[in-house]
């Protein structure tokens, strides 16, 4: 019987504009098995060279620049099609409209316990 090969973990995307937040999201992503490349601004992540292969993406609707919305819209545009999360507090009609039209989850600030994580891995089918 051959040994069982480890498989890389499943990269998250996160762009988070609030230290605090983006370190604890980051620490409960990472301890939950997932592998974490972290951006403070929605154009950190637009710039980044070569393509983007992430299991999902995780963004902060109120972000400096561009918002967690018009920053997917762009990046569905570019051909990204992995899962998707919107995080916000207290979301306006349109937004709600227009991450269901991208595709996205929303989850709401402030995120409880294992939410976020629990999540992932429901989009993520595990």
């Amino acid at each position: 019987m051959e040994p069982a090969r480890d498989l890389p973990a499943p990269l998250i995307l996160l762009v988070e504009d609030d230290l605090s937040v983006r370190e604890a999201l980051t620490f409960a992503l990472k301890i939950e098995g997932f592998a974490v490349e972290v951006h403070d601004r929605a154009e950190t992540l637009l710039d980044r060279c070569g393509p983007l292969a992430a299991a999902c993406l995780v963004l902060d609707q109120h972000l400096p620049g561009s918002t967690g919305v018009e920053a997917l819209a762009e990046l569905r545009r570019r051909g990204l099609t992995c899962p998707a999360i919107l995080i916000t507090t207290q979301p306006k009609p349109a937004v709600r409209s227009q991450a269901e039209a991208l595709g996205a989850r929303i989850l709401e600030k402030p995120l409880l316990g294992g939410e976020l994580p629990a999540c992932i891995r429901e989009l993520l089918g595990h």
